[in-house]
């Protein structure tokens, strides 16, 4: 079948961006994919925005974004679930090229964290799980990972220390990422000293919410090969889903639908985890980032501390994870995170990434989490 293929793209700053409404941080992204393709708007056939609604005072944001950006009277529609929201829009998108409907589609994540208080964004994320049986009892994101944390810490000895190893590590590259929300290296001994959060965590060991946008132009591969000189193909597109409730899960050490979207990327496109020359993953936290090495097949089950504390998701090592800073450094503004991971992987291999650039990365792999686990994408794309 017909591939489709990345032929633009455009990533704005994350971070509180009191300076910019919702629609003008899509503008900022979205131009700079516009100009990255070459392309006019009379060329785009369809947009798909991702967004979570609850967090910005204006609903339907799809609308007002679509209007800022003078593509009316042309199709558009938001996608919308969780954390994963941008990655969703990424296989809508992808969807509607293969099923020959359009032929160029924009794809813009775009998220307004900032407009509501920490504890309403608190309140809001702990409803993301089963609110008849576990929101109701004070449930929130950072305690239903730590929950996570320590199931992976009594199994298989998986030590504190390992996990802000991650941090350590993705602070270091989000210091070289001037979109990231943080921009400076941490310590071990800093991040260890910091305030507690959630059992085991500690402020070092959670992302941060952010503002902020990302924009894909996705095209079929004969458009693709038309517009573009070397386009980046999107040859393995995976999803799968989990129980809402963490209670129903048999197994708190891993998520079965990153595992499941995964062997379904790897078999669509062909490869295997060693394959995988540059990886984004989903680390809301620490413990995330730790779950998705095993989950993806980057190492086998439970020897996931021991790979960050040997860096071998270094840039250097077997498989370089998050040398944008990730989630962890670089913001999650969650409409776009998706999006701007995809952003980053085309941009790896493209060769465009400077001091953070994985040599000769020629498949890499986006892992988008929604949620606590309930919808996972897991996409890879390939150069030639």
């Amino acid at each position: 079948m017909a591939r489709v293929g990345v032929i633009g793209i455009g990533h704005g700053r994350f971070g509180r961006r009191s300076d910019a409404t919702v629609q003008e941080l899509a503008f900022e992204a979205f131009r700079i994919a516009m100009a990255d393709a070459g392309i006019s708007r009379d060329e785009l056939d369809a947009s798909v925005v991702a967004a979570v609604p609850e967090y910005h005072k204006q609903r339907s944001v799809a609308g007002v974004v679509q209007e800022y950006l003078n593509l009316n009277p042309k199709p558009t529609w938001l996608t919308e679930v969780a954390c994963a929201s941008g990655s969703a829009a990424i296989r809508t998108a992808y969807m509607a090229i293969k099923s020959g409907l359009h032929d160029v589609v924009a794809v813009i994540g775009c998220q307004k964290m900032t407009e509501l208080e920490t504890a309403e964004i608190l309140a809001l994320m702990g409803r993301v799980g089963d609110v008849q049986w576990e929101s109701v009892f004070g449930t929130t994101f950072p305690g239903y990972y730590a929950m996570f944390a320590n199931r992976h810490m009594h199994i298989y000895g998986t030590t504190h220390e390992h996990l802000l190893q991650v941090a350590v590590k993705n602070h270091h590259y989000g210091a070289m990422n001037p979109n990231a929300l943080f921009q400076k290296e941490i310590t071990l001994e800093k991040a260890l000293a910091s305030d507690p959060v959630a059992s085991p965590f500690c402020v070092y060991d959670c992302c941060a919410n952010a503002d902020g946008a990302a924009c894909l132009i996705l095209a079929s591969e004969e458009r693709a090969k038309a517009l573009c000189d070397q386009p980046v193909w999107l040859d393995g597109a995976g999803c799968a889903t989990a129980s809402m409730s963490v209670l129903k899960r048999p197994d708190l050490t891993g998520l079965s639908s990153a595992q499941e979207a995964a062997q379904q990327a790897y078999e669509q496109a062909g490869v295997t985890p060693r394959d995988i020359k540059v990886a984004e993953v989903h680390d809301c936290f620490t413990i995330a980032e730790i779950m998705a090495y095993e989950d993806l097949g980057f190492c086998e089950k439970g020897h996931g501390g021991p790979f960050i504390e040997e860096k071998r998701s270094y840039i250097g090592g077997q498989t370089a994870v998050n040398v944008d800073g990730g989630l962890k450094a670089k913001g999650h503004p969650i409409g776009a995170t998706g999006v701007s991971m995809a952003y980053e992987i085309v941009s790896q291999l493209r060769g465009r990434c400077g001091q953070r650039q994985v040599p000769d990365a020629d498949v890499g792999l986006t892992h988008n989490v929604g949620g606590i686990g309930q919808y996972t994408f897991v996409h890879v794309f390939r150069r030639e």
